[in-house]
Order: C-alpha cells, then structure tokens, then sequence
C-alpha cells in the first residue's frame, strides 16, 4: 500500500507540478481528519507519513494516571507498566492505532480533503506563476464563451477575456488560437481569476516587442502609444543607436514584423512615429499619412494650427476625427487644421484689413492736417 501510495504521489506530483511535500502533508492532514472523525473527533488521536517510505503512523496519546476517568484520554499506570515499564505517572504515552479500519466514511473524508488540498495547491501554483506576468501577453486557445466572457486556455489554467476587451466587432470561436495581455491576477477561493485584454495600448507595445528584437534589446525605445482599438494604433519610436532606424526596425523587411501585428490585431492600422523633442516635427510626423505644409505653435498654451494642401484635409482629420485626435493624444498638443485654401483665404482678409486700417488712417491723417491748414490763425 506505501508502494502504491508513494507512486501515486509522485506521478499528481509530475501531472499537476505540486512539490510532493505539499500533497504528502494534504494526505496526511486528509487521513488525520479521517482518523479522528473514526475514533469520535478526538484530538489526542495523531497521524505522520514518512516522507521517503509513505509508511502511515496513527497513534493515540493518553495521560497516565492511578484511576481512568475517561478511558478515551487516559490509560491506567498498570496498564502501560506492561507496555512501558519505564513510564511514570503524570506523564503521557503514545499508543498505536489500526489505520486500516477507518471505514468508507473515513475515506470518503479522506478523499474530499485531498481533493480540496490539491486544489489549493494547484491555486497557489498558478497563482505563483502568474502574478509577475502581469503586462506579459499571453497566447491561448479559445474554449468557450459565457456571459459575454471568453474563456482561453493558457496551459495550466483558464483567462478571462471580456467582450468589452475583444477588438470591436470580433468573433472568436471555439479553437481561435489568440494572444492578449495579462492585466490582471486575483486569488480567490476556487483558482486565480486571469484576467486579459486586446484592447490596452500596451497591449500592441508587447506585439512590438515580440516581433522586433531592436526593442527587447533595448536599441529601439517606445516613447508612448495612442490607440482607438480595432481602428487605428499610433506608435513613438526612437533609436538609442544612430546607425538603427527605428521605423525601419519596426516595419521589418518587406512590412513582415508589422503585418503579423496587423493580422493579430485583425486588420487595425498602425502608424509609425519617429520621435523627436521638436514639437512642429513631431506634430506632423503625428499626422501621418498626411502631408503637413505649414505649422504655427503656441507653446505657453501648447496649441497648434496645421495647414494641409486641400486634398489632404480629411485625410489629416480622419474619419471622425480619429487622425486628428490620436495626433493630438501622442503629442501632448492641441492641433487645430485648416486646409490651404482656408488659409490663404484667411491671410487675404487679414492682408486686405490691414490694407483697410491703413487707408483709414491715411485719411484721417489726411483730413487733420487739412483741418489745420484751414483753421484760421490769430494774431496776438
């Protein structure tokens, strides 16, 4: 039975990745319940196992006295005189007890204990695994959906990824093979809750890192990322080496390190951003895909005015204003565009009112001096 006992140990051990001195103290703690719910619950009754053999040990300890009062908690002098010659009275003795006849209740306990220890153990291993991945993306495999939560297997456990953190309008189905980021580990009383999303910013960040080895190295930095999930991502970039582009690292020969983030993300377009620490720069590299021709900053109010050629308006402004908005989250900036012809609109009215308060005052200037000229002088 020790035999059979250690085996089995040993092979939950391998299977569930629980350190063989935790499931050898959730038998013990099992068949000491068991024990003592066999002989009435009482607490002098005591249970080891051998941690090399298995062997079980049961034992009773009883108070040695004149006259036994309570023959569960104590034994007579007399008696343990022909067990224990050398035992006084006042002192106590360990008795051995038959672990073979604890009875199907008894192992029905023990079994339920069991169960319930390993299940801990099991929370507490994942748990441990887990806690420090939190910002790591993870990959799974689909299982089901409930309630609007996906459930993914990620090895030894379940995450949870909520509708609100799937890409808008994504389907996943049963078998989908994706990746998200862990957000979140909590332990409960069941197992850890894991819980994942597609949807964070940094969620892109980590793709980047694992499809460009210039940024887990260190050699390219991301400086921040703006993103509108399922729609388009803004990334910063720059290089801690001059002989490395950073957007060249990131897009990758032909677009294959980007595309496969593309394709992770479904389709979501992603615009590269050299940083740089001049604001006009940086405000129209933000802008991209389109093309900037002009640009007028307010530094104490951290504001901008953008003219883009008329065929590039909406294309700086994006549907919705997404392009525009996003420019505005990476940069810190608030932009404000306006197409060629508005500007060139605007610089005439301006010039020509300029040219308006000019006439005025040449009048005015004129019709002073010409009242001067006909005021009539007085002789003193």
């Amino acid at each position: 039975m020790t035999k059979e006992l250690c085996q089995g140990i040993d092979q939950m051990s391998r299977e569930k990745g629980i350190e063989k001195g935790i499931l050898l103290a959730a038998l013990e703690a099992a068949l000491l319940s068991a024990a003592r719910k066999r002989y009435g619950g009482r607490t002098n009754v005591h249970l080891t196992i051998d941690p090399k053999t298995c062997n079980i040990t049961a034992y009773e300890t009883k108070n040695i006295v004149d006259k036994v009062s309570d023959k569960d908690m104590e034994i007579s002098k007399s008696d343990v005189k022909k067990l224990f010659p050398d035992k006084a009275e006042a002192e106590s003795v360990d008795l051995p007890l038959d672990v073979h006849d604890f009875g199907r209740i008894a192992a029905q306990t023990a079994k339920q204990v069991i169960f319930q220890k390993v299940r801990e153990a099991e929370r507490d291993v994942i748990y441990a695994e887990f806690k420090d991945k939190v910002g790591q993306v993870v990959s799974g495999t689909v299982m089901r959906k409930e309630k609007n939560n996906y459930y993914i297997n990620i090895g030894k456990t379940e995450a949870i990824l909520s509708q609100s953190e799937a890409l808008p309008g994504e389907n996943l189905r049963r078998g989908d093979t994706v990746r998200a980021r862990i957000e979140e580990v909590k332990i409960s009383t069941k197992e850890p809750v894991i819980l994942v999303s597609r949807t964070n910013p940094s969620f892109v960040g980590e793709l980047f890192k694992m499809e460009v080895p210039e940024i887990s190295e260190g050699l390219v930095v991301i400086k921040d990322i703006v993103r509108e999930p399922g729609d388009r991502t803004k990334i910063a970039v720059y290089s801690t080496n001059a002989s490395i582009d950073p957007v060249g690292a990131c897009v990758g020969m032909k677009g294959t390190r980007v595309q496969s983030i593309v394709r992770e993300l479904r389709g979501e377009r992603i615009d590269i951003v050299p940083w740089t620490d001049d604001p006009r720069m940086l405000i129209a590299r933000a802008l991209s895909p389109a093309s900037v021709e002009r640009i007028g900053i307010n530094e104490e109010s951290k504001t901008a005015m953008v003219v883009v050629n008329d065929q590039q308006l909406s294309l700086a402004i994006g549907k919705k204003g997404q392009n525009v908005r996003l420019a505005m989250k990476l940069t810190g900036w608030d932009i404000d565009i306006m197409s060629d012809t508005e500007y060139s609109k605007i610089k005439t009215e301006e010039a020509d009112k300029v040219l308006e308060e000019a006439i005025d005052k040449e009048a005015h200037r004129r019709s002073a001096e010409a009242e001067k000229k006909n005021k009539p002088s007085v002789d003193g």
